[in-house]
């Protein structure tokens, strides 16, 4: 009787992995197909050069901080705009929306002026010598290249995003699927033509990667907000949504005291992961190029429970509005039991074949040796990252934003980076084994997790009172 009673609690019935696999295949597609492409991506740009490689990597880790803080600014607010969904408030939805367009356009302006000021000081920080690979006068002259062109597709990414995550929590999951998909394409097509200099194209190196992302940024911009202006019966919220850009002043002060720790953390947890980076570059250009070709092949394997957590917030946030708070703690439990089992699946398959990825890369043997024991440790650890996403979206989708805060940001900032510097500059160790204890450090942030949503300290329902 209590195996049957676990049995329900974690695996449900045909219809529930429906509904979640509408929402989570979609974006699992996306990101599968971004990742691959990211691949192939990195795979043209290492055949360049090792340097060339480098200097792309470190770009991407400095803008994946401005990327987060607009996915943690649209997160505060998407929190609502799930709930205002599911109690149907069509007029609730669209003052999320504006107040998420006036907050992408501030987040890009400060952007830009500290990418325009402080490229070149912040490339810096990852040049460090301590291997055989790399030469940094190179690298540092590759990366500010490959940042100047970049800059030029922040605006369209931040747009598309206000937009697409909109689509994504009112139930349109497949519209920024197929946008995503054309401009993934559109990606692909151009590196080949612009890194290498096909079909007449000059020979660009890592401009001609970054001209490739900037180009495909404006073209899914173009279609999801062209798509959502003619669709107004199946995106409401649209309708006269630029007629003003008023939003209520109660709206915008709760979307400000339950969002802003969404997004002072994804800067902060973004900034974090790059100053953990940093702390493995002092072991030398290797390492730096050796974690590129690492993170991006696990975000390849990593697709499916990255999903579910994005699934998370959107099938329990929508519940919560409803008040299906019964409902809501069965999902919970459901989703994160598929999100570990798929990552313990993929996890074991990336462990299995981590020499081979590394192999496809024009560098050195050490590059390849450290990146297929960073990929093995990621396997192992992947049923662990599965869980605490699982469990920080659940927190958020409820608006324990404070919580979340603590939960992520926090306990990066005090427990990981405090160790991967300690370890990194202060000790001898192989590098594979202070990347294992940074990793697996990550149990205790699972058993928090666990903790908090068996307690149901997220269940709460933030559109009770509707909002004039």
């Amino acid at each position: 009787m209590k195996q049957k009673k676990w049995y329900s609690v974690l695996i449900g019935d045909r219809a529930f992995y429906r509904s979640l696999l509408a929402i989570a295949i979609p974006i699992m597609l996306q990101n599968g197909l971004t990742n691959l492409v990211s691949l192939l991506d990195n795979i043209m740009v290492g055949a360049v050069g090792t340097e060339q490689m480098s200097g792309v990597s470190i770009v991407n880790q400095l803008l994946f901080v401005f990327n987060l803080c607009i996915f943690g600014g649209l997160g505060g607010a998407g929190i609502y705009t799930a709930q205002f969904y599911g109690k149907k408030d069509t007029q609730g939805v669209q003052y999320t929306f504006r107040f998420k367009i006036m907050l992408v356009l501030t987040l890009l302006v400060m952007g830009l002026g500290v990418f325009m000021l402080f490229s070149e000081p912040l490339i810096a920080m990852y040049l460090h010598e301590g291997s055989e690979s790399g030469d940094i006068a190179a690298t540092a002259m590759y990366g500010a290249r490959y940042m100047k062109v970049m800059l030029w597709g922040l605006l369209p990414f931040a747009i598309q995003q206000a937009y697409g995550s909109t689509l994504r929590e009112t139930g349109e999951t497949l519209l920024p699927m197929k946008a995503g998909i054309v401009a993934i394409f559109v990606n692909l097509v151009l590196n080949y033509i612009l890194i290498f200099g096909h079909f007449g194209a000059p020979a660009m190196g890592v401009e001609g990667a970054a001209w490739a992302t900037v180009i495909s940024r404006y073209v899914e911009c173009f279609i999801i907000v062209g798509w959502t202006h003619r669709h107004k019966t199946r995106a409401a919220f649209i309708v006269n949504a630029y007629q003003t850009m008023r939003v209520p002043a109660a709206l915008v002060k709760d979307i400000f005291k339950r969002g802003m720790p969404l997004l002072v953390n994804e800067a902060l947890w973004s900034a974090g992961m790059a100053i953990r980076m940093q702390s493995f570059s002092t072991r030398g250009l290797a390492m730096v190029a050796a974690l590129n070709i690492t993170s991006t092949i696990s975000n390849l394997f990593n697709v499916v429970w990255m999903a579910l957590g994005v699934a998370v917030s959107i099938v329990i946030g929508q519940q919560l509005g409803a008040n299906e708070f019964d409902k809501a703690k069965q999902s919970v439990w459901r989703i994160a039991a598929f999100s570990v089992t798929s990552a313990l699946v993929m996890g074991l398959f990336m462990f299995g074949v981590a020499p081979i990825f590394p192999a496809l890369y024009n560098t050195t043997d050490e590059v390849r040796t450290i990146a297929s024991g960073l990929l093995r440790i990621v396997g192992l650890a992947a049923p662990i990252h599965a869980f605490t996403n699982a469990s920080y979206f659940t927190l958020r989708s409820g608006g324990k934003t404070w919580i979340t805060f603590w939960f992520d940001a926090g306990y990066l900032w005090l427990i990981s980076i405090p160790l991967a510097r300690i370890l990194s500059i202060h000790t001898v160790w192989p590098i594979l084994l202070v990347y294992a204890c940074c990793e697996y450090i990550d149990l205790t942030k699972a058993l928090l997790g666990f903790v908090m949503i068996k307690k149901g300290v997220w269940i709460n329902n933030i559109v009770a009172d509707e909002i004039k």
